[in-house]
């Protein structure tokens, strides 16, 4: 069975066509532009390719509930040119009635690429964060995804900034919550270049203090076997082992699981999936 996939980002829509096993045969790249003439990039790309199941896992906010009218359909986003926009329905209009499609946000689409066939695999919890141009969280506890009211918003859970740190904040919201302390975004609005061009290694070690505070918030709320760290600012050599040292200081003693307290490089990681985990995690999204 060939089943379709669909990691829709902010910058960029990747589209794939895969197996049951996660294999990926086929990918593109598009430009995440206005809706309708991003969709009908992705629906060219499909056109043809026999595929019997269709996942997507999306920027959001995003309505994943599926019993509500407007699931599928983003929310208060902040591209506004797509915002309330009916994702899922003006797709469905172009693959075979009844056909099953699944969304889910992209983050949590990671988190169950990397519980399938990644890092996590074998878990019975995890919670992926991706730090890019902005911060999100998914959360599988529990053999499922986690959803609620909505889906988890961790880039915006409130931190303590560090008493060094003269930054506000980037937020439109909330200034200085995670994503407007450490997102990409942040880090080019306080030091004044992009994280990859970025090498002084005081503000690498801030980063990690903030994110470690992220997998701390993660530890004692959710208790999870297993934290990754996957999107663009992640990859920055020596950031996830800021990450795990930071960790273990902030949680001072206070958890002693040998799994963390003994194994932390294990405990917390880098995506196994690598940059695939989202499309990966798209096509599971349609095979549990």
């Amino acid at each position: 069975m060939l089943v379709g996939a669909i990691e829709a980002g902010g910058t960029k829509f990747i589209c794939g066509v895969g197996t049951e096993q996660g294999e990926i045969l086929e990918q593109i790249s598009i430009p995440t532009r206005g809706p309708e003439e991003t969709l009908k990039d992705v629906v060219d790309f499909f056109k043809g390719k026999e595929i019997e199941r269709l996942g997507i896992g999306s920027f959001g906010p995003i309505q994943v509930n599926k019993t509500q009218p407007d699931y599928g359909s983003l929310l208060e986003t902040p591209k506004t040119i797509w915002k309330h926009y009916p994702l899922l329905k003006h797709l469905e209009g172009h693959f075979p009635a009844g056909m099953p499609i699944v969304v889910d946000t992209d983050v949590n689409a990671a988190a169950l690429g990397e519980i399938k066939w990644g890092a996590a695999k074998g878990k019975n919890s995890c919670v992926y964060f991706t730090v890019g141009t902005g911060i999100g969280a998914g959360v599988f506890l529990n053999g499922k995804l986690l959803h609620g009211l909505m889906h988890p918003e961790a880039g915006h859970m409130f931190i303590k900034r560090h008493e060094m740190d003269e930054f506000s904040g980037c937020c439109p919201y909330h200034k200085d919550c995670l994503e407007g302390l450490a997102s990409g975004t942040a880090l080019k609005t306080r030091w004044g270049v992009a994280g990859t061009e970025l090498t002084d290694e005081r503000a690498w070690e801030l980063e990690g203090y903030y994110l470690a505070q992220a997998a701390v918030n993660a530890i004692v709320t959710y208790s999870p076997e297993k934290i990754i760290f996957g999107g663009g600012v992640s990859q920055r050599p020596g950031l996830i082992e800021q990450i795990q040292k930071q960790t273990l200081e902030l949680l001072n003693g206070y958890i002693k699981k040998t799994q963390i307290t003994d194994n932390i490089e294990d405990y917390i990681s880098l995506p196994g999936l690598g940059s695939q985990a989202g499309l990966k995690g798209s096509l599971a999204l349609v095979l549990d």
